[in-house]
């Protein structure tokens, strides 16, 4: 039984050509990689989440935002190696099972399905109600039964959140007929978002009081530290690159430069976006604001530039969803040509070349859970679980550079294992930060996770046949 657990796929069979099964099409170049990387990044993390985030730093966020980039820096390290070196669609899962075995890599698969599919559904929520503001600024309104959740708002009953089950909908629909196509449309809404937090950077630095920076830390070390676990949100997205491996033409060169350059970027971004908000406005006026970039422009008396700053933050969210789900299906696909997975997850349609079925399940499950569930909590719930998959690809790196030395990478992370031992504890850092909810949720959603590979994965398991 310990050996079933723990058999692994043969890295060289997988590197002798396309996997057995279904295989995808060859699209992506290092730009579209980049542009996807950015796309899942920025999003609900600097549009939403810097508004908390100052609350719990102050405007020592600038300090939480290098932390959280350098357990992501570190880990994307580790992400390059193992991307360029085995470029098979399934990101992390795929690592793992070729060196640390068939059971680690299905729950780390089901941990990606809680990273993914929940981020699907949060982001849709903050996406709903950016774009009910922004029909409010035009004189429309959605009937109050469908704007959010079941639930009250303001003595008004809601049934269904119908924006953020409709923009799924519509991502679904964009992914579900091709890569090709779902690039188009991210890349054109990735560079316009950025147009729209590099105009925020230049008219938002004019109106800066160095004053509004003292104290730089309010709440010490205690307070950067929780912003940096809570802001993490903000870089997920960069893994979701190594998921298009089997669809990118150059994987071996594209990966790394996709991964490294987009999460460089983001970070530079996000330190000089959150010392200007917080230079311009006092960090306790955050407070109850769910607009925190519009904010310093609207006290600044820059509103035209707010209003453009909310429709960035719409298609901002929207790469995010398009990405995330993105690869959810990607894993999911790499799952069930394993045999971990029912057999439908992975069949590939013959004229768009998508795991189509696969994309439209998953795509309903999100919009669905957007629609009907109130998602406070997850933000940390998403973090927890992409902080565990970092913590096992750095692992897998130094396993698979101590089995297998010899082994042709194309991209090798420097420093082993000193790097991947860094992500491993600044990591394991930011997961001690999250509260003991989060913890619990987390260990139930494993443990479903466990009763499904004994009763189906492991009987089903190609390497069982």
């Amino acid at each position: 039984m310990n050996q079933s657990l723990f058999r692994k796929k043969n890295i060289r069979d997988l590197l002798d050509g396309q996997p057995k099964g279904s295989a995808l099409k060859k699209e992506l170049g290092p730009f579209d990689l980049t542009m996807l990387g950015i796309g899942a990044i920025i999003g609900t993390g600097i549009f939403v989440l810097t508004g908390t985030g100052a609350l719990t730093a102050g405007p020592g966020l600038i300090i939480s935002f290098v932390i959280a980039g350098l357990a992501c820096l570190f880990a994307a390290l580790s992400y390059a190696e193992f991307a360029s070196t085995v470029p098979i669609a399934g990101s992390v899962y795929t690592y793992t099972y070729t060196t640390l075995g068939e059971f680690i890599a299905f729950i780390i698969g089901w941990d990606l399905v809680l990273e993914y599919l929940l981020a699907v559904s949060a982001v849709s929520v903050g996406w709903s109600g950016y774009f009910q503001s922004l029909l409010a600024g035009f004189g429309l309104h959605i009937p109050t039964a469908l704007t959010a959740a079941p639930g009250t708002i303001e003595g008004t009953t809601t049934y269904f959140n119908l924006p953020a089950f409709l923009i799924v909908m519509l991502i679904t629909f964009l992914l579900s007929i091709g890569v090709r196509e779902s690039k188009r449309v991210n890349n054109i809404m990735v560079i316009i978002k950025v147009a729209v937090v590099l105009l925020f950077i230049v008219v938002a630095a004019g109106y800066v009081k160095p004053a509004n920076w003292d104290p730089f830390m309010p709440f010490g070390f205690d307070g950067v530290f929780a912003a940096a676990a809570l802001v993490f949100f903000a870089f997920i997205g960069f893994d979701a690159i190594s998921s298009a491996a089997e669809e990118t033409k150059n994987p071996k060169r594209d990966l790394p430069i996709g991964i490294l350059s987009s999460l460089f970027i983001c970070t530079v971004l996000y330190v000089v976006v959150s010392a200007i908000m917080t230079g311009v406005v006092p960090f306790a006026q955050f407070e109850g604001v769910a607009h925190p970039i519009s904010l310093p422009l609207q006290v600044a008396g820059q509103n035209w530039v707010a209003g453009v700053i909310d429709l960035g933050a719409i298609l901002g969210m929207t790469t995010v969803m398009l990405v995330m789900l993105y690869g959810q299906t990607r894993v999911m696909f790499s799952m069930s040509r394993d045999g971990l997975m029912p057999p439908v997850l992975s069949k590939v349609h013959k004229k768009y070349q998508t795991p189509f079925a696969a994309t439209w399940i998953f795509g309903l499950i999100a919009g669905l859970m957007g629609a009907l569930i109130s998602l406070d909590e997850l933000a940390k719930l998403v973090n927890i679980g992409t902080l565990s998959a970092f913590v096992l690809v750095s692992i897998a790196v130094i396993v698979l550079r101590y089995k297998q030395p010899d082994l042709p990478r194309a991209f090798r992370c420097p420093a082993v294992p000193l790097i991947p031992i860094l992500a491993i504890l600044f990591c394991g850092f930011l997961i001690l930060q999250l509260g003991a909810t989060t913890w619990i949720r987390f260990i139930i959603w494993l443990l479903i996770g466990v009763v499904i590979y004994f009763v189906y994965s492991r009987k089903h398991s190609k390497l069982n046949q």
